[in-house]
């Protein structure tokens, strides 16, 4: 299929300099296009491949419109626009109906005959899933679960019993939804005793969990994941978690048990999250930054091998950080000038 410059430009609200009736195929990098991609520029680090590229259009922001060699569809956002004119160019392919031989569903399961169930997968007893469901290869639904239309479930994917997810959800390879969470009191032996994990998760619709990421299921009440979630892989969810709707959290991060995130939150990579704490509505936390207390501002947090702080304070001292040694000179430089002058008197 294709996309007329001029549809998109219509459909997205860009500035169009070029043959509206022109058509791209396909998207690709500055680097890597031909004349029948579409590619877009949102890092200035390639923008010296604007006026080389090979694409039958760019996708690019007001700044950079002029260094464009070829067709520009102009616009405040060029990412944005990018990723809804790559997904027209290249849909995710139709769920084909069918239920392979080679799987075990149990009793009173409800599989609709539009839903796909790869080879190897197990669906347990008491499962319901929505129409259009795609089960992979070797994916395991445990008993009771409930999962909407049209999500798709992965090869490999382990969903523990009573787990509920809502319509159009992406869950990659590898992914553990409702394991026990890390539950463990110690009695007057040293011993370590099992704290039973009574809860549930309930996801909600248009949610997307990367690979090999777990969400524990909660120990008293539910594990919450809200509408719109994204989480990228190799993320540990701990029980009573609750995340709010529309929140992005980058990989290898850690979030403890009933810690509570706000809606539209952006978590980097490798971040640190404490257990029993509240982050609110609209926070940005950059990578690698432990949060070890409750967040109750919207705004940037940072601060690498510290606990999160104000974005700008945190970056003053950062900055200051590199010069402590010298500053440490000048300090004893001047806690001996004064004993000079104290021993004088």
């Amino acid at each position: 299929m294709g996309l007329s410059l001029g549809d998109i430009a219509a459909r997205y609200g860009c500035e169009l300099r070029g043959d509206p009736d022109f058509v791209v195929h396909h998207v690709a990098t500055l680097k890597g296009a031909d004349r029948r991609s579409i590619a877009f520029l949102a890092n200035a680090v390639y923008r010296s491949q604007l006026g080389t590229t090979k694409a039958g259009a760019v996708i690019v922001s007001p700044d950079d419109a002029e260094a464009c060699s070829t067709a520009a569809l102009i616009t405040s956002n060029p990412y944005l626009v990018y990723a809804h004119v790559a997904a027209e160019l290249h849909p995710a392919e139709a769920v084909e109906p069918g239920i392979s031989p080679a799987t075990t569903i149990g009793s009173d399961a409800d599989v609709p005959q539009s839903c796909h169930v790869a080879a190897g997968a197990v669906i347990d007893a008491d499962v319901t899933l929505g129409e259009r469901v795609y089960i992979g290869a070797n994916s395991v639904i445990g008993r009771g679960s409930e999962l909407g239309d049209d999500t798709r479930v992965m090869a490999g994917v382990i969903i523990y019993p009573g787990v509920r997810i809502g319509r159009r959800c992406i869950l990659h390879g590898g992914a553990v939804i409702g394991a026990d969470g890390f539950g463990i009191a110690k009695d007057e032996s040293g011993a370590w005793i099992k704290v039973p994990q009574l809860g549930a998760v309930i996801i909600g619709d248009d949610v997307e969990i990367g690979a090999n990421t777990a969400i524990d299921r909660g120990a008293i009440e539910n594990t919450v994941i809200g509408n719109g979630v994204r989480l990228d892989n190799l993320i540990q969810v701990g029980h009573n978690v609750s995340i709010g709707a529309d929140t992005a959290i980058a990989g290898l991060t850690g979030i403890a048990g009933s810690a509570r995130i706000g809606a539209r939150c952006i978590i980097g990579g490798h971040a640190g999250v404490a257990g029993h704490i509240e982050i609110v509505d609209d926070v940005v936390v950059t990578g690698g930054t432990p949060v070890l207390s409750s967040l109750k501002k919207p705004g940037y947090y940072g601060g690498v091998a510290t606990s999160a702080d104000d974005i700008r304070k945190w970056r003053r001292n950062a900055a200051r950080f590199s010069q402590l040694d010298e500053m440490a000179r000048r300090l004893r430089k001047l806690e001996k000038q004064i004993e000079k002058s104290t021993g004088d008197e």
